[in-house]
């Protein structure tokens, strides 16, 4: 058994996630946490904490089997942490973006996806899927501030399709009224016939036959 005062002693471990991990995000960063406890036992996942850009796992002396277990996970997690994949609310963190443009960008192939992660809620029975991306290409747009010009586009595309739908509508317009002076012009044109006087006397004499 430990000494009495030594159980009160704790076992430290950290780790500093590096702005290539982070891509310059907090929401990335506790992301990056929230990855690490769910491959931890349940009695451990509280052990681990976030402070600022730091992983700082802390257990009692008495712990040491579950310590060790714990910085085996972390370890592993850390050292392939650059690569882990995106999720969406830290993309969207990442690059500035909202959800619909994140919807609208993935749809028309300028986001790439890097597939799919399906992982059930918490305390729900109920899973969700949804789409993941390469941290490298993830930087890679951030580098170039594509977003910007994402949102020109966009916006030029919104000009554009208003632009045809107002010609659209105003060409929809000429045609009916086209079609409106069409059918007066006829009805008059009818009304306006010449009829002959006596016409149907000179067919009841025979005139005709």
């Amino acid at each position: 058994m430990p000494k009495a005062g030594q159980t009160d002693i704790e076992l430290l471990k950290t780790w500093t996630l590096s702005p290539a991990a982070t891509l310059g995000s907090s929401v990335r960063a506790k992301g990056i946490l929230q990855e690490i406890q769910a491959r931890m036992p349940t009695a451990s996942k509280k052990s681990l904490v976030l402070d600022g850009s730091d992983l700082i796992l802390a257990m009692p002396a008495s712990e040491k089997a579950s310590f060790a277990a714990a910085v085996a996970i972390a370890s592993k997690v850390m050292d392939e942490v650059e690569t882990l994949p995106v999720i969406p609310r830290e993309i969207q963190d990442i690059l500035t973006i909202k959800t619909s443009e994140r919807h609208r960008w993935l749809a028309d192939g300028r986001l790439p996806s890097a597939g799919t992660r399906t992982v059930r809620l918490n305390g729900r029975a109920r899973r969700i899927t949804f789409h993941v991306f390469d941290p490298k290409v993830v930087e890679d747009l951030l580098d170039r501030g594509i977003v910007d010009e994402w949102r020109e586009e966009d916006a030029e595309a919104k000009a554009e399709k208003r632009r045809r739908a107002a010609y659209q509508a105003k060409l929809t317009r000429s045609l009916k009224k086209a079609q409106k002076a069409s059918k007066k012009a006829k009805r008059d044109t009818e009304d306006a016939a010449p009829t002959l006087r006596g016409w149907d006397e000179f067919d009841v004499d025979g005139l005709l036959r």
